[in-house]
């Protein structure tokens, strides 16, 4: 049962990736950002992106869709590899540059991904050996089956930083809930700042290059600023966003990122 669940599990993370770089409007910007660029340069990255997606849409889809064939599980496998070693080539080559694996998170190359990607290995040759098809190892353990996917699920969300919107953010903000921070000197509570921020398409973009808590904040012309210590292309910067103060509007919020020793804004968005 355990083998043959791993044919979905696989299948379901590749056809995920390939929903992003093949449907996403931000794909061509995602593999700009991706170590791709730096490996196959900056006029192949996004040719190189998509035909990419096409190998994890057919390999995932066919590990899904019945009869299972154990060539499905050695295509999955020598891909799994590949990602394995093109993440290791990336946190060596390119530390800063993006992942561009799962979404459009300007999220770097972190050992979670690495593990992803080494957990993802295991799981293939497992479901090239299974002896049944996984639809009939479920049905023969529906409650156990389901449990050990779901918990596999669980496992590759967690071991991917650019999917960490999904719930590291809320625990985040849970924590915020729970220390009550201090109001601002504007009357409005820090706490309903932060909350609107962590909501924001902008938060869920450059998450990832946070390393911190909030540093400082202030008010100004009807926005509050909030500062967080953040790491951009190898430099330390600031992250300094702009909240609007009497609004709820999380998709007014702007950020503008701030190298520590020049000065200079490296990314506004």
């Amino acid at each position: 049962m355990i083998a043959a669940l791993q044919a979905p599990l696989v299948g379901i993370v590749l056809v995920w990736a390939a929903r992003f770089k093949l449907f996403s409007r931000h794909a061509a910007a995602s593999a700009r950002r991706s170590a791709l660029a730096r490996l196959v340069g900056d006029d192949r990255a996004l040719p190189a992106y998509r035909w990419l997606g096409g190998a994890e849409l057919l390999i995932g889809a066919s590990l899904i869709i019945p009869p299972q064939a154990r060539i499905e599980g050695l295509a999955a496998t020598g891909l799994s590899l590949g990602f394995l070693g093109y993440l290791i080539y990336a946190k060596r080559a390119a530390p800063d540059a993006s992942c561009g694996c799962l979404s459009a998170a300007l999220t770097p190359v972190a050992g979670r991904s690495i593990a992803r990607a080494a957990v993802l290995v295991p799981a293939s040759l497992l479901a090239t050996w299974a002896g049944t098809g996984w639809w009939a190892a479920l049905g023969a353990h529906p409650v156990a089956g389901a449990a050990l996917l779901a918990a596999e699920l669980m496992l590759v969300v967690g071991l991917s930083p650019e999917l960490d919107h999904w719930w590291l953010l809320p625990l985040r903000q849970l924590w915020v809930n729970l220390t009550h921070p201090l109001r601002g000197g504007s009357g409005v509570p820090l706490l309903r700042s932060v909350q609107q921020l962590q909501q924001s398409g902008v938060f869920r973009r450059v998450g990832g290059l946070i390393s911190s808590d909030v540093r400082e904040h202030w008010d100004e012309d009807g926005w509050r600023m909030i500062c967080y210590t953040a790491r951009y292309q190898g430099r330390p910067a600031t992250a300094v966003f702009a909240v609007p103060l009497h609004a709820y509007a999380p998709e007014t919020v702007r950020v503008a990122l701030v190298d520590d020793r020049a000065g200079a804004t490296l990314v506004a968005l």
